[in-house]
């Protein structure tokens, strides 16, 4: 099954994340890149949310293609573009709103990020190399947030590169400054059971 169509709660992730986006009051437009083939199933899914303006493609191959297919079905006075991962369904709405506060200041790149708690270690071949300073780390989140033309610019110019994982990274080949805000421990991404539960919790306890 597609990540982003998991249930939680008894609906997909999908759903979560839309419903915390809307929530904003900052989302105009909604363009959700769906697994191929699952196009009218996901506009069914999102039809209790009364988006206005709803716009479903099919994603590509790889991720970066699946962006450059959402960016080509934006309106043309969209000028500010937010990139968010479905997984990370119970960001908080105020994310989004710091985000778009933050581009809307004069930031061509924008992504929340959290202060790394881990120790960090480099590794080769099973053993560890160094040490890495956390203090100058972080851990990125999304929704990550783009002025619309350097956004549609940078994808192009990656178009016949190496998949990017990224979209800030691949501003910041291009040569423009990322900046980041204050991420939120509730916008975890939900890539193992063990999150599907943490947000189970999170939801029933009305943390979320």
């Amino acid at each position: 099954m597609p990540k982003a169509l998991v249930p939680l709660a008894g609906e997909p992730l999908l759903l979560h994340a839309l419903r915390r986006a809307a929530a904003s009051g900052v989302v105009d437009v909604v363009v959700v890149v769906a697994p191929e083939g699952e196009e009218q199933r996901v506009r069914e899914l999102l039809a209790p949310l009364g988006l206005g303006d709803l716009r479903v493609v099919a994603g590509g191959p790889e991720r970066q293609d699946s962006v450059r297919r959402g960016l080509a079905v934006l309106p043309a006075d969209v000028d500010v573009v937010l990139v968010h991962d479905a997984a990370r369904c119970l960001t908080p709405p105020s994310v989004f709103r710091t985000v778009v506060a933050a581009v809307r200041g004069g930031a061509v790149a924008v992504v929340p990020a959290l202060a790394v708690s881990d120790t960090v270690k480099r590794v080769v071949g099973g053993r560890v190399v160094e040490t890495v300073d956390r203090r100058e780390l972080v851990a990125v989140q999304t929704p990550q947030g783009f002025s619309c033309a350097p956004l549609r610019a940078a994808h192009e110019a990656a178009a016949s590169g190496a998949p990017a994982t990224d979209d800030a990274g691949m501003l910041e080949a291009l040569g423009h400054e990322v900046v980041t805000v204050a991420g939120e421990d509730a916008a975890f991404k939900v890539t193992r059971p063990v999150d599907l539960v943490l947000a189970e919790a999170l939801l029933s306890g009305g943390r979320a």
